[in-house]
């Protein structure tokens, strides 16, 4: 039996990759304007053209988004049981990557929130 197989990184690492384009996509851009960054804002939107097309599409991206991390969160819970191998290298390692794994799909949700509140929340509630 391994200690760890793709399956178990692969749904925290993708989820990690989507909220953080989501925080690129309406986080940052709200922040840099709230700091009274608008010139910078100018100059990354004219470096990365790409980050207007992510805002046009907000909605389909947080669904999107969301839906891996529910199903990370979901593949998290249900090998929560599963057992490790019972060499202690190996077992040492899968506690090791329960744990980072665990870990990932935290900051991938607090992430997600925050994208989540700047995009569809701080417009109705700041102003």
């Amino acid at each position: 039996m391994k200690a760890y197989s793709p399956r178990d990184t692969l749904a925290p690492t993708l989820s990690l990759f989507a909220s953080t384009s989501t925080l690129l996509c309406c986080a940052l851009p709200a922040l840099l304007v709230t700091l009274g960054l608008g010139a910078s804002l100018a100059g990354l939107v004219s470096a990365a053209p790409w980050l207007v097309a992510l805002t046009k599409w907000k909605a389909w991206l947080f669904a999107g988004s969301g839906a891996m991390l529910l199903i990370a969160f979901w593949a998290h819970w249900q090998g929560r049981g599963r057992p490790c191998p019972i060499d202690p290298v190996q077992a040492r390692a899968c506690v090791r990557l329960r744990a980072m794994s665990g870990w990932m799909l935290g900051i991938s949700a607090a992430i997600w929130a925050v994208g989540f509140f700047f995009a569809f929340l701080a417009a109705d509630l700041l102003l």
